[in-house]
């Protein structure tokens, strides 16, 4: 069995397992079953052989995704593809009255769903490699504490091993998400980030799927989709901060990752070795799953807010684009659900990194950026995305209302300090100086007098009061 695993000539021959090894290992004896395993154990270790050292196995998770949607990805047509260009450039032209940041000019694409993987794939390595990273420290670390002085010796040889062995797990993980991904996903930025780079794009064989059942025209399905993502297109191509914005929040949360290794211990040492049962209800559990911290809690939140807002500026836009698009509230309300619930694709990768990339709160944001056009007009609402610290916070998707009022506050307070900060650097808090040096003998009415004969008197010759 290991000679085949590593390549070794002759190739694995299932009828030569120990009697019962196959029921044991819950294949019933099944030898197309057990050389399905095989198979994908030879790929993952020959995959082992040609990684590049890194965190994850990117290549790895590249041919994972291609041969999850190999037998599965419909090519476009001529006829397919143009009416995706002609329905974004309409949705361009309806964009135009509902925000004030322009398109860039390009043509909205069309995808395969291995195209999407392939041009994805650069942002989910920006995505998932600081979380890898940081699970690998973390068990390494926690073995490392955990054995013996006496064989770690033996640990140092065997790192450089482990650390390939997870890397290319964590790949192969990786890229079956990304492929359960690709086949579900209508648009590059249908998780609410720009994943394809600036340029929209949609993937016209799961809109097909997507249509289905909804009794809507497939033109408007197509029409609908193709203005939500050229709205994302919008918003990050004139929004330079927000998309580093969102990454930033996956590191912080990733530079935090802690391995329970308590837990583990306490679960092992329940393990009854007579009921496999016990072993596969504690992997169900999560067992191996980082233990987040009170800042990662606040990185996430961080992160749930702004995917939020930008999916409620989305759902906004896009309905003030639509309005004369029949079906234009059914679709809406149809995304809501499926972006607030997500599908099992999303919930697969958010198991594997700790992450769901979905907005919870989307109705309070979209309720949010509503009332600001109402208030400030489409300029004034599109204006708050100017600067991070701009941006709405927890409290005002709570209560809407009230943004305008705590902001004239804050602005308010930081005009004080900067008044008193301009008057300590001008020297208007210098030590007041005392009555009777600031009231010489020149500053009182009468000392600017002379007698009545025209001479100046002296102190010591006038008045003893003037003294």
């Amino acid at each position: 069995m290991f000679g085949s695993l590593f390549g070794g000539a002759g190739g694995f021959d299932p009828k030569n397992l120990p009697e019962g090894l196959g029921e044991a290992m819950g294949l019933s004896n099944n030898p197309e079953a057990m050389a399905q395993m095989m198979q994908q154990a030879q790929a993952m270790m020959a995959a082992m052989s040609k990684g590049d050292g890194g965190p994850v196995n990117w290549k790895m998770a590249t041919d994972s995704a291609r041969q999850a949607i190999a037998s599965d990805d419909p090519s476009i047509s001529a006829n397919r593809s143009g009416a995706v260009t002609s329905a974004a450039r309409l949705a361009e032209m309806w964009l135009d009255a509902a925000t004030t940041f322009e398109a860039d000019g390009s043509e909205c694409r069309s995808f395969t769903r291995a195209q999407w993987v392939e041009k994805t794939m650069p942002v989910w390595k920006s995505l998932t490699e600081p979380v890898a990273l940081s699970v690998g420290k973390a068990i390494t670390t926690a073995l490392s504490e955990q054995i013996p002085e006496e064989m770690r010796p033996m640990m140092g040889g065997a790192q450089g091993m482990l650390q390939s062995l997870g890397g290319t797990m964590f790949g192969m993980q990786l890229g079956t998400a990304v492929g359960g991904l690709a086949k579900d996903v209508l648009g590059a930025s249908d998780i609410g980030l720009p994943l394809a780079g600036s340029t929209p794009a949609l993937v016209p064989s799961n809109l097909s799927v997507f249509g289905e059942g909804l009794e809507i025209p497939e033109q408007e399905v197509l029409l609908f989709a193709a203005l939500r993502e050229c709205a994302h297109a919008r918003l990050f191509n004139r929004v330079p901060w927000l998309r580093p914005a969102v990454i930033s929040a996956v590191e912080s949360y990733a530079r935090g990752i802690h391995i329970d290794m308590s837990r583990i211990e306490e679960a092992v040492r329940d393990i009854d070795p007579m009921n496999p049962e016990s072993l596969q209800s504690l992997l169900g559990e999560g067992l191996f799953m980082p233990k987040r911290t009170p800042a990662q809690e606040t990185a996430l939140s961080k992160l749930e807010l702004v995917l939020a807002l930008i999916e409620g500026w989305v759902d906004e836009v896009v309905a003030a684009a639509a309005v004369n698009l029949p079906s234009a509230s059914g679709l809406r309300e149809t995304i809501r659900r499926r972006r607030a619930t997500g599908g099992p694709a999303e919930n697969a990768f958010a198991s594997l990194v700790g992450l769901e990339l979905r907005p919870r709160r989307l109705r309070e944001a979209a309720a949010l950026w509503a009332h600001l056009l109402e208030e400030r007009g489409m300029d004034g609402r599109d204006a708050i995305w100017a600067h991070p610290d701009l941006l709405p916070t927890d409290e005002d998707l709570q209560d809407p209302t009230g943004f305008t009022s705590r902001r004239e506050l804050a602005e308010a307070s930081m005009d004080d300090i900067d008044a008193a900060l301009n008057k300590l650097l001008d020297g208007g808090f210098d030590e007041p100086v005392s009555d009777s040096e600031s009231d010489g003998p020149e500053s009182g009415p009468e000392d600017s007098t002379g007698d009545s004969d025209g001479t100046d008197q002296g102190p010591e010759d006038g008045d003893p009061t003037q003294k």
